[in-house]
């Protein structure tokens, strides 16, 4: 009989993106793997891996206490049928209401977490009421893993499963998706922004910096990636139409943009796990420009593989620019050779992958030894079921 893992996600390209290796893994390793999350357009390529689908419809900033409770119950209906040896969950709602689900059945459970986000960051009543749902549903959690130092403070501050805390380097990079590249050696130096377009992830700095650079450095290109909400349309329009930025809109291979640019720029003062794009970005021996905040000060080494900025500061941030357009080409490909070197030693998704396959087997092997009557009724019933 197989061993089973449920994943409880928010967003299929979670998974697919940034743990379809740890996925491959499991399947690989005889586990029978089940995702949960709502229908998305990498579903059918995560079911060619070996996932069994289970669509769950939630929204994921959604606060409407009905909606919420539906979850949890969603969340325990399927569990008991599934009956898995071992729960993964990551993102805030699958953390909580898949560990308060987990922990009424007394199922194993691993949580992942990939940054605390605003609302917990900035303080105040929703802080309180996260911090107290966290502490209940993590009650019984066998692991959580955190991303960086920070949030792993701010859990064991907050007396929230302390002594059950492991980092990990975030979601790793995967070294051979995210290989070495070429670098650019024409007189152009281009940039790149790669990210959802929000306040939060630094685009304001970006487009302040990059109208003062381009009116100063002709040579130079601004390229912008992501999913735009709705507030910047009309800002990128109006710089696109002057030539000061291009945009991309959403693009599935990063590599292609990564190709021609110089370095890549994160302005970002989101509160961040470990940023993927950096780890991508260095991965593919690109420089970095980022902030001095967690989640991007573990990737950047200023002055080796980048430079490290203040938050919120449009002045640094056009003085880290400079910089980089004063250094030549061969200085530059050296900082992109040393983001890889960084990236190899430190950042391989592997890493992370044998971090969870260790703790997955260690559940599986004690769920066996004290529950052996639970796995011997389960292989009658499969073998019944058979017949």
């Amino acid at each position: 009989m197989k061993n089973k893992v449920l994943i409880l996600v928010n967003h299929n390209v979670v998974i697919y993106n940034f743990r379809k290796e740890i996925v491959q893994r499991l399947v690989a390793d005889g586990y029978e793997v089940y995702l949960s999350c709502p229908q998305g357009n990498r579903i059918a390529e995560l079911k060619e891996m070996g996932c069994k689908f289970i669509e769950t419809k939630f929204d994921r900033h959604g606060t409407n206490f009905a909606e919420e409770l539906k979850l949890l119950k969603h969340y325990k209906k399927m569990m008991k049928e599934v009956r898995p040896d071992v729960v993964l969950s990551y993102t805030i709602k699958p953390n909580i209401y898949g560990g308060m689900a987990a922990a009424s059945l007394n199922i194993p459970y691993i949580a992942n977490i990939t940054g605390l986000g605003t609302a917990v960051e900035n303080g105040g009543l929703l802080q309180k009421i996260t911090k107290l749902m966290y502490k209940y549903a993590f009650r019984k959690v066998d692991c959580v893993f955190v991303q960086n130092e920070e949030n792993k403070a701010f859990f064991s501050d907050n007396k929230i499963a302390k002594d059950r805390l492991s980092l990990i380097p975030g979601s790793g990079v995967n070294l051979t998706q995210f290989a070495p590249m070429p670098y650019p050696d024409g007189d152009t130096v281009e940039f790149v922004f790669i990210s959802r377009i929000m306040k939060e992830k630094g685009i304001e700095h970006y487009l302040e910096a990059a109208q003062y650079i381009r009116a100063k450095y002709p040579n130079t290109k601004f390229h912008i990636c992501g999913f735009c909400e709705e507030a910047y349309e009309g800002r990128l329009k109006e710089l696109e139409g002057k030539g000061i930025v291009i945009y991309h809109g959403m693009v599935d291979d990063v590599t292609a943009i990564l190709r021609d640019c110089s370095a890549t720029i994160h302005p970002t003062y989101y509160p961040e796990g470990i940023s993927n794009v950096l780890l991508e970005s260095c991965a593919c021996e690109r420089p970095i420009i980022t902030t001095d905040r967690s989640g991007c000060r573990e990737v950047v080494d200023d002055g080796i593989n980048g430079y490290m900025i203040k938050q919120k500061d449009t002045n640094d941030l056009i003085y880290a620019i400079e910089k980089f357009i004063k250094l030549t080409v061969a200085e530059r490909e050296l900082m992109g050779k040393n983001a890889r070197a960084k990236m190899e030693k430190m950042f391989d998704r592997q890493i992370v992958v044998e971090a969870y396959m260790e703790r997955i087997d260690a559940l599986v092997g004690k769920r066996k030894r004290l529950y052996p009557k639970e796995q011997s009724n389960t292989e009658q019933e499969n073998t019944l079921q058979n017949v």
